[in-house]
């Protein structure tokens, strides 16, 4: 018998009210198939939906047969997106490299555009994870009602109201708030790395630089030929060398 999903809810009340956004800088580009007109169109809203799932895509990464069923029409955007979060990329850049709450989190970001509302989600989801397994837990997100209402089946998922009111700045992308890999296997990969320069580099002036046939340029070459040595002097004369007793007798 399967666990229900519990009930949470969101953390604030300003959750609940539609916002009144004014269109600006900040606002993030909305990809969708209802007005795509060209090829170029449609291939330009796949690449937003690497970097919205994966972040980036190597050519290894990449699902060309998903690919080709979004561009002749066989599947929608939402099935485009389920492809991604179900493929072995996927699965083996976040599901194995993190926890189940940290999975969670990565996800809700990711397809519902929003930042999880409590630790209480993050446990209801995750009991869902347990329970039903990675398909069952995108499942359940794309067929809510919060993602249907924001995003349909044709809408590529967002990061939503990234603009806050009454902040100097506004939320961090989610790729940058939560990286791909965790703190432990960050380190075993060796980052973050502090590369250290050995070498100090000043800045000369464009007038200040020499020019072509300056004597200071050929000034290392004088300086290696006046410490240029010569063959040393051998210490035994060759008309010494007794060659019969240095040669041993066979």
């Amino acid at each position: 018998m399967a666990i229900p999903l519990l009930e949470y809810a969101p953390k604030t009340q300003n959750a609940r009210v539609t916002g009144y956004e004014v269109g600006g800088d900040e606002k993030p580009k909305v990809y969708t198939t209802e007005n795509i007109l060209s090829y170029s169109d449609m291939t330009e809203l796949i690449e937003a939906a690497y970097r919205q799932i994966f972040f980036h895509a190597f050519k290894a990464d990449r699902e060309p047969f998903l690919e080709s069923q979004l561009r002749n029409g066989q599947i929608t955007v939402r099935d485009f997106v389920r492809g991604l979060l179900l493929s072995n990329t996927y699965r083996n850049s976040f599901y194995e490299k993190n926890s189940n709450y940290r999975f969670v989190e990565q996800c809700v970001q990711r397809v519902l555009g929003r930042d999880v509302y409590s630790e209480k989600e993050k446990i209801t989801w995750s009991i869902l994870i347990a329970t039903k397994g990675i398909q069952g837990f995108v499942d359940a997100l794309l067929n809510s009602d919060e993602y249907l209402e924001n995003f349909g089946y044709d809408t590529l998922p967002y990061q939503r109201r990234r603009n806050l009111p009454g902040r100097d700045a506004g939320e961090l992308p989610f790729n940058i708030k939560s990286p791909r890999y965790d703190g432990y296997h960050r380190s075993q990969l060796g980052f973050p790395q502090i590369v250290w320069q050995n070498e100090i580099r000043r800045y000369i002036p464009q007038e200040k630089k020499a020019k072509a046939g300056d004597p200071s340029l050929y000034l290392d070459m004088a300086r290696g030929l006046n410490s240029a040595k010569g063959n040393p002097t051998p210490r035994v004369s060759a008309l010494n060398i007794n060659i019969e007793a240095s040669v041993p007798r066979r």
